[in-house]
């Protein structure tokens, strides 16, 4: 297929997006971007374009992405609880780290255990016709969302490895904008790791 072809068709998927699917979009890119700056704004952000994307994904029976988008939200909650509690007590906000072996063997221990878990669930109990890639994106973004909400600096690792994924999952159920916010997401989380890692050192210093 020539080019000028692909240009064709992918000027046709973006005519015919939905509303619903800008707008969750937009609110993606918000929250990403406010999470690479360590605001607690990317949560609310989060929390709306998670309840639209849930609503698409399930149209297009991705059933592993929903139930992950359900994790996103309940993730997104407790995330949001923790820093404004802290707030509240006028207590400093979570402070970024490092993950410790425990919290790594955790982490991996969700990606893993939730990749069988969906595999199994999605091949008998849905018609999902992309039960691997659909559960390995699913799994590995867990892991990552956790750390996230604990403020650990490899939840960028977690996320991108879902997100490389992700990428051609997106385009192939012709949802072209999720395809490019999540191309869009894979970027700014590389920025975003080596940001927290220079937030990581200043509050190294500050401490001395």
């Amino acid at each position: 297929m020539e080019i000028q072809e692909y240009l064709r068709l992918f000027v046709e998927q973006v005519r015919a997006t939905s509303i619903l699917e800008w707008l969750a979009v937009g609110f993606g890119i918000t929250e990403v971007l406010l999470a690479k700056r360590n605001h607690i704004g990317l949560y609310p952000m989060g929390i709306i374009a998670i309840l639209l994307s849930l609503y698409l994904k399930l149209n297009a029976k991705l059933y592993a992405e929903s139930l992950l988008s359900m994790y996103y939200l309940v993730m997104s909650i407790y995330g949001w609880v923790i820093w404004s509690k802290r707030k509240a007590n006028k207590q400093a906000a979570l402070p970024v780290s490092w993950t410790t072996k425990k919290e790594l063997q955790i982490a991996f221990a969700i990606a893993i255990g939730g990749y069988f878990i969906l595999y199994f669930a999605l091949i008998n109990f849905t018609d999902s016709d992309v039960p691997i890639l659909d559960a390995f994106v699913s799994s590995v973004a867990w892991a990552g969302m956790w750390l996230l909400a604990r403020r650990k600096i490899e939840n960028w690792i977690f996320l991108n490895v879902s997100n490389i994924v992700a990428i051609p999952l997106m385009w192939h159920k012709n949802f072209v904008m999720f395809a490019l916010l999540t191309l869009f997401l894979f970027i700014v989380a590389i920025f975003g790791y080596f940001d927290w890692k220079k937030i990581y050192k200043k509050q190294l210093l500050s401490k001395k």
